[in-house]
Order: structure tokens, then C-alpha cells, then sequence
């Protein structure tokens, strides 16, 4: 049974920073795709970043602007989302996601495995 439970969320500054963790199970890390999304209040899930291919290079939504990094560790099969420089409007809930193939877009449509979920506050 895939699992996956995020962990790591809550109240921030503005212009602090967050890592969030997301630890799976179910599965081995190495051969899946994995992504980080977000839904912020009133708006649509949108792709953060994702990791989908056998090197393990991220792809990174364009309005990341290297203020939001994707990271895994396979030997402790987790994923992680580290947040810098964070603004009120990165507030919402944050979604990791998995799917069994590589080379996924970094789209929600394209990802079978989701977790339930944290929220990230972003204080003015």
C-alpha cells in the first residue's frame, strides 16, 4: 500500500524559511516520481517542483525563481521541500505527490499519489 504523510508545516515570517518533509512508504523512492504542490486560498493546485527522472535533476515551476528547492533522500525514502525567503502569498495547504513512472510532467494530472496534505502560514 502506497503511503505517503507530509510532515513539517505551520507558521513562518515573512522572509523566513520551511523545509517540509514527505516520507513514503510503499514504494522505493529511486524508481518513482515525486512532486511538491500547492493550493492557496481561493486558487488552484499548482506544481511547485518535481523530481522525475533517473539522475534526480528537479523541475521547478517557473515562478519558483530558486526561492523553493525539491530534494530526496532515498536511504530514508523522503522527500523534502525546502522554502526560503517566503512571502504571505506562499501561504496555503502543500500537497507531496508520487507516481510510478520517471519522466512525469510536473503536473498534478500526471501524478496517482497524494498525500493529505499540510498547511504553511506565511505572516506578514
Amino acid at each position: 500500500q502506497v503511503q505517503l504523510v507530509e510532515s513539517g508545516g505551520g507558521l513562518v515570517q515573512s522572509g523566513g524559511s520551511l523545509t517540509v518533509s514527505c516520507k513514503i512508504s510503499g514504494f522505493r523512492l529511486d524508481y518513482y516520481s515525486v512532486g511538491w504542490f500547492r493550493r492557496a486560498p481561493g486558487n488552484d493546485r499548482e506544481a511547485i517542483a518535481c523530481i522525475s527522472s533517473s539522475d534526480g535533476s528537479p523541475e521547478n515551476a517557473d515562478w519558483v525563481n530558486g526561492r523553493f528547492t525539491i530534494s530526496k533522500d532515498a536511504s530514508k525514502n523522503t522527500a523534502f521541500l525546502t522554502m526560503n525567503n517566503m512571502k504571505p502569498e506562499d501561504t496555503g495547504d502543500y500537497f507531496c505527490a508520487a507516481d510510478d513512472l520517471l519522466l512525469r510532467p510536473c503536473e498534478a494530472k500526471f501524478y496517482d499519489y497524494w498525500g493529505q496534505g499540510i498547511r504553511v502560514t506565511v505572516s506578514a
